[in-house]
């Protein structure tokens, strides 16, 4: 048994911490211009630029995730992008009373996924790469 977790728990963690990137990364893609939308609503420079940014984080750091390969670099990569995103879109303690504990499950939903990278940036993608 503890064989099986040390072989297999990285692959299945790293996609589980991937799915979600992933996800996102086809939803920027597929809704591009909601997307830039999205990021000019918050005062960001160069939006389109950001959405571009964001996919190839998104989608291509998860990717890598799931592959194993480079995923260290693809988890310090992503574990920027997401701390970058819990400060400018789920910035809570500027929100809205009634969108504050929204956007504050959504911050904490950011700091938790940062946890998985960085055990991915320290430990590394496992056997199975």
């Amino acid at each position: 048994m503890e064989y099986t977790l040390h072989r297999y728990g990285p692959l299945v963690g790293r996609i589980l911490i991937a799915f979600i990137f992933i996800f996102s990364g086809i939803g920027k893609l597929t809704g591009f211009e909601g997307t830039v939308g999205y990021i000019a609503s918050k005062g960001l420079p160069r939006p389109q630029l950001a959405a571009i940014a964001a996919i190839v984080v998104e989608l291509g750091g998860g990717i890598l995730l799931v592959s194993g390969w480079k995923a260290r670099w693809a988890a310090v990569a992503m574990l920027v992008f997401t701390g970058m995103a819990a400060l400018f879109f789920h910035n809570f303690w500027a929100a809205s009373p009634d969108q504050a504990q929204n956007q504050m499950i959504h911050f904490m939903k950011n700091i938790s996924m940062m946890g998985g990278l960085l055990f991915v940036v320290v430990y590394g993608s496992g056997q199975l790469t």
